[in-house]
């Protein structure tokens, strides 16, 4: 076993700092195929074209709502390495409106929703603020009041989006177009079959309602952790009415001093990244929207269409795939892949490629030294896992990732791009030992979860 971390991964003296973000951003003028122009040129090229292309991402994709507009909103956490360093943020900016600001469907359309599930409002609410709190890909969220007092969000879908859904469906082809430009991995028929079957369960207001009242009972009592329960006797296929979760926004976490950051990452690493090896469950949708820092300073997590299930098995092979990397076996994490189907082993694809590869996309889990991770080194390790134009890996880029590992791993990047968001420090390593190697907690924030554990049982 050898006892060094891949040099081409990690940078001199151990920090990971440096890593993939350093790759991604480097040669951004041949990547937007300026080749041959001056500099001057070049960018002023990319400032039109930054402009030109942030602002039809809020229009064509805000107006489609549907699958379109859920892409947006993914994409609206990462720092795109196709534009230049000055103009990246304004790009996040403008495509972050389909995350915190999307268009909005007028009061009168959405109530003829609402009452086609529930019957007149009067005879559910006693109070029903008509302004929209939140404009999601699939619905609009209001605050209202039940009649026993009760304070309640109801999120209803937008008229017609079932349908919109279903043309996104069917025009996939198109639609994977976009995503294989920016997210290449999802570009496989069966991972996007996959996409379909997961953008579709949004749509079942139904179910989320269940999955909701599960996880709920599931963090009730948890000291630093709220999820708001469904109220399902006034769930229906349109509507979807939940406990209103008051708190202040991610913007608003930004802005909070280091410790009270490094406190939140920690709690989000949990909740969307521990809780896939913990109980074989996972929420599919880590971004800023689905995060508020309750009044009595619990994390909340709201949003639940996209949750998922997944088999031991799989989990298991995620698991010892990460344990092998940390460990520098290389051969190991080789062989699971070509039996799992993974790896063609005719292929040119080797067993340190396979090393370096997770340790690229999945490093932050088995680097145990603190790290802060920021939006530029986030953004790196997805173009890293996903671009078939990173040269290092061109050969993995060619391989075939299980549909049921696509979400899993889908929750694991975009979790560290939302911790980007942040730029919040851990050394997320000793978190992971919890349940990489089943070790009992090195932090405050887990012995208190442990014990909560401990007391459910």
């Amino acid at each position: 076993m050898s006892g060094r971390v891949p040099k081409s991964r990690i940078a001199r003296g151990g920090r990971m700092g440096r890593l993939a973000a350093g790759q991604a951003i480097r040669g951004v003028g041949t990547r937007l195929s300026m080749i041959g122009r001056t500099e001057e040129a070049r960018r002023v090229l990319a400032e039109r074209s930054t402009l030109q292309t942030a602002q039809q991402l809020v229009t064509v994709l805000g107006g489609m709502k549907g699958a379109a507009m859920k892409l947006g909103q993914i994409l609206s956490v990462l720092d795109v390495d196709l534009l230049p360093e000055s103009h990246r943020e304004m790009f996040r900016d403008k495509l972050a409106e389909l995350r915190d600001r999307a268009p909005t469907v007028p009061f009168p359309e959405m109530r003829r929703v609402i009452e086609g599930d529930l019957g007149p409002l009067a005879r559910v609410f006693a109070e029903f603020d008509e302004t929209p709190v939140a404009a999601a890909s699939i619905g609009q969220v209001y605050r209202a009041r039940l009649r026993d007092g009760r304070a309640v969000a109801v999120k209803v879908k937008y008229p017609g989006v079932d349908r919109a859904v279903e043309a996104d469906m069917r025009n996939l082809s198109m639609i994977s177009r976009l995503w294989k430009s920016l997210l290449p991995s999802a570009a496989d028929s069966e991972v996007l079959d996959e996409i379909a079957r997961n953008i579709g369960s949004e749509l079942d207001y139904v179910r989320e309602a269940r999955t909701q009242h599960r996880v709920a009972s599931r963090y009730r009592n948890h000291p630093c952790i709220t999820v708001p329960d469904s109220i399902e006797e006034f769930c229906g296929h349109h509507v979807l009415v939940t406990e209103f979760l008051e708190g202040r926004s991610f913007g608003e976490m930004q802005q909070l001093p280091a410790p009270e950051r490094d406190r939140i990452g920690e709690l989000i690493y949990r909740f969307y990244v521990s809780s896939l090896f913990a109980d074989f469950e996972f929420c599919g949708d880590p971004h800023p929207g689905n995060i508020l820092l309750a009044d009595d300073g619990r994390l909340g997590f709201v949003d639940f269409g996209l949750y998922n299930t997944m088999d031991p098995e799989h989990v298991e092979l995620e698991r010892s795939a990460l344990r092998a990397a940390g460990e520098y076996r290389a051969q190991d994490i080789y062989d699971a892949w070509v039996a799992r189907g993974i790896i063609d082993p005719e292929g040119e694809v080797t067993p340190q490629e396979c090393l370096d590869y997770v340790w690229a996309a999945a490093g932050w889990h088995l680097l145990d030294e603190e790290l802060t991770i920021t939006p530029e080194l986030a953004t790196g390790a997805v173009i890293m896992a996903v671009d078939p134009r990173a040269e290092e890996f061109r050969g993995m880029h060619q391989q075939r990732l299980p549909a049921e590992h696509v979400f899993s791993r889908r929750v694991d990047l975009f979790t560290f791009a939302v911790l980007g968001q942040l730029e919040t420090t851990n050394n997320w390593h000793r978190i992971a030992r919890e349940w990489l190697y089943d070790e009992a907690p090195t932090t405050e924030l887990g012995v208190l979860e442990a014990e909560w554990r401990a007391r459910r049982r």
